[in-house]
């Protein structure tokens, strides 16, 4: 019985506690909230115009009401009677209200009130579709619960806000451009900027929309007089098309204006010197512009890159008497679009050295040439006090340097290559009045910073030049340096097909014929070898068979490009097998090889000749042959220009890991192998298989050369 009354009383000392907090204004609710915590029984708070929006805009009046293309959906952010504090919240509804003036002139009302809600989540009114157009809207809002309403949000010191709301779009623009007029005209060209006029036929255009084919879609506002400019820089010649249309404040687009024009080719250089002229030449002779006049120090007929159209250069000793100048400005205003290039081969990279400048009083308003990085040398391009670098030049090795200025962006970007290069920088120019120079740079006194070593085909412009262009400049085209047909072997020597070094046979390898299998092609138990290509192949036995050439037949750190077509023989193999390889005494510069245990094809380069040096592997899954089909073609190419390689079979590459890094090439002492590489034993990884058509090129085949071999 005593338990029992100790209960009650516990269970109603509880029940006090909990009206005393009631009481107190306080009602427990969930976890990390509390309800009323303050103000309870008062109305909720007026709503702050901050806190109300039109659609994705904030609510305004007067000339800065949005336009909108659609009945929007209005929101506010309403607050009970405890603020809206961290970890409160109070059940409000909201009551909007929007009206305008009809067609007769009374006004006419629209409203709607929500369903009651913690006041921390957003309240919305999606406008009814019976809103007019063209008639400006007001709106405002109010919170309201149980003891009773705040003031309307447009009272005291709120306001209403308003709207239109537009769905007439405007006509369409009209486009015109004196530089590349619609008149089926060709105009040059492809780098020259261009600039194109919008003009608006409605007061309330905001902006235009455009696009040329080809390139991303772009935005230009409207000028105080309603029309608007852009300008444009042709890529590529053939006929363009600029599409526009306009747009107005509440974001209605016109339909399009498709303006059609024809790109000439680019201009030409505005000056051009080969520097190819004959030994003994006091001036090199201007395909474009004035003779330049060279000093005592100028060498004409040095070598040129193989696999460009020159056929010599001129070669500058580095001293006071190395330069040449057409004693005149080449770049007629260094404020606009120019670009300066040749081609370059530093016998020092030391200091810095110039290849190309032009005066501006005592000093000079750009330089191009190479310059020093931290410990390295680096390419440069400076216009006024800004430089960009970027690129390793080296001794003895040709390169295509280019420098751009971009007066649109006020940009200036260097090129190695054909490849952009280092960080595009913003520079300010200064006025170059004075004479162009090759080989040397204006000081404050004197000429300074002299280039030593090779340069050739000058080029200087007015405009910019683009991609194709870049790429045509400094293409090298890759030249053949050994065929091999594998269809005969006299005396155990596959002859190269142009007389070259041959492939040396060894134990294990043999060339077959067709004609050496009497048997009848057509007889389903003939076991014929069909060549892979041509008359015949090579026939590896796995074990020793192999074929080599005395010598390198690539440079391995310059660009080539190796190619052959094998066939394995053995649908199993246990062990990996080499098809291609050359290198050195202790490994491979590079080696293309079967992998049994990933099933692949994996061209592996070694990144110095010692043992145990890394390699970095390229990986392309296929199944082996089995000596059924005609097997695969195989190509590794080296870029040095790029410092990358890429690993092609049957033509294509691997979209993600078909190219990689790769600037620790090392020149080879050893012959071109085929069947055997390098391994920590000695000569090992034999090809039990057959290969076929071997080809080597000096420098890089483009990918469309690739998937053309044979």
């Amino acid at each position: 019985m005593t338990g029992r009354t100790g209960q009650r009383q516990a269970r109603r000392a509880r029940r006090a506690a909990v009206a005393a907090v009631i009481a107190a204004g306080t009602v427990l609710a969930t976890p990390g909230t509390v309800l009323a915590a303050a103000g309870a029984g008062l109305p909720p708070k007026q709503p702050q115009i901050a806190d109300l929006a039109t659609g994705g805009a904030e609510c305004a009046a007067g000339e800065d009401r949005p336009y909108v293309e659609t009945v929007p959906q209005v929101t506010a952010r309403l607050y009970g009677p405890g603020g809206g504090q961290p970890g409160e919240a109070s059940r409000v509804r909201g009551e909007f209200e929007a009206w305008w003036q009809g067609e007769g002139g009374a006004e006419e009302r629209v409203s709607m009130t929500t369903t009651t809600m913690n006041d921390t989540a957003p309240f919305r009114w999606q406008l009814p579709s019976t809103v007019p157009d063209e008639t400006v809207v007001s709106w405002r809002v109010r919170a309201v619960n149980d003891a009773g309403a705040s003031a309307w949000s447009s009272e005291g010191a709120g306001a209403p806000c308003e709207f239109v709301y537009d769905r007439t779009a405007p006509d369409a623009p009209v486009v015109t451009s004196s530089d590349y007029p619609d008149d089926n005209t060709w105009t040059p060209g492809a780098g020259v900027r261009g600039a194109f006029r919008f003009t608006a036929q409605a007061e309330d255009i905001v902006a235009f929309a455009y696009s040329f084919m080809g390139e991303p879609p772009g935005t230009a506002d409207v000028r105080p007089d309603g029309s608007a400019e852009i300008r444009f820089v042709p890529k590529k010649s053939g006929l363009q098309i600029l599409s526009v249309q306009a747009q107005d404040r509440a974001g209605n687009r016109s339909v399009r204006t498709d303006y059609t024009f024809r790109v000439g080719e680019g201009p030409a250089p505005v000056a051009r010197w080969q520097l190819a002229d004959a030994a003994g030449s006091r001036t090199a002779a201007a395909e474009n512009g004035a003779a330049a006049r060279a000093g005592a120090g100028v060498t004409f007929g040095a070598p040129a890159p193989s696999g460009t159209p020159l056929t010599s250069t001129a070669s500058l000793d580095g001293t006071g008497h190395g330069f040449l100048t057409p004693d005149a400005p080449v770049v007629a205003d260094t404020a606009k679009d120019f670009a300066v290039g040749g081609w370059v081969r530093p016998a020092r990279v030391d200091g810095t050295r110039t290849v190309l400048s032009q005066d501006a009083g005592t000093g000079r308003a750009f330089t191009l040439g190479l310059t020093q990085a931290g410990s390295a040398p680096a390419w440069s391009f400076a216009v006024g006090g800004a430089r960009v670098t970027g690129g390793l030049p080296e001794t003895g090795d040709w390169a295509y340097v280019l420098g751009q200025y971009d007066a649109e962006t006020g940009t200036a970007r260097l090129y190695v290559n054909g490849r952009a290069v280092g960080e595009e920088i913003a520079a300010v120019p200064v006025a170059g009045e004075g004479d162009f120079q090759i080989g040397r740079a204006r000081g404050a006194q004197g000429y300074r910073d002299r280039w030593q070593g090779e340069i050739g085909d000058v080029r200087a412009y007015d405009r910019i030049v683009v991609p194709d262009e870049l790429t045509a400049l400094a293409t090298r085209a890759a030249q053949r340096v050994g065929h091999w047909a594998l269809d005969t072997a006299p005396d155990g020597l596959a002859p190269e097909s142009d007389g070259g070094a041959p492939l040396k046979l060894g134990a294990g390898a043999s060339v077959y014929r067709l004609d050496d299998d009497p048997c009848d092609p057509f007889d389903p138990f003939c076991g014929q070898d069909w060549p892979l290509e041509g008359d015949g192949h090579l026939r590896l036995d796995g074990v020793s068979g192999h074929a080599a050439t005395d010598a390198p037949v690539v440079d391995t750190s310059g660009s080539f490009t190796v190619s052959a077509r094998v066939r394995l023989t053995d649908d199993a193999p246990a062990t990996p097998m080499t098809v291609l390889s050359q290198g050195g005494e202790h490994g491979d510069v590079f080696k293309v090889r079967f992998d049994p245990e990933n099933s692949s094809w994996d061209l592996v380069l070694r990144q110095a000749d010692e043992p145990g040096a890394p390699e970095t592997v390229l990986r392309r899954i296929e199944w082996p042959d089995g000596d059924i089909g005609s097997g695969h073609r195989v190509t590794v190419v080296h870029d040095a220009s790029a410092n990358q390689v890429s690993f092609y079979v049957d033509g294509s590459k691997d979209a993600e890991g078909g190219t990689a890094a790769f600037d620790a090439a090392w020149k080879s002492t050893g012959g071109l192998q085929l069947g055997r590489g390098r391994t920590a034993d000695g000569w090992g990884e034999h090809l039990k298989g057959v290969v076929d058509s071997v080809y080597a090129y000096a420098g890089v085949l483009s990918e469309t050369q690739i998937r053309q071999l044979p």
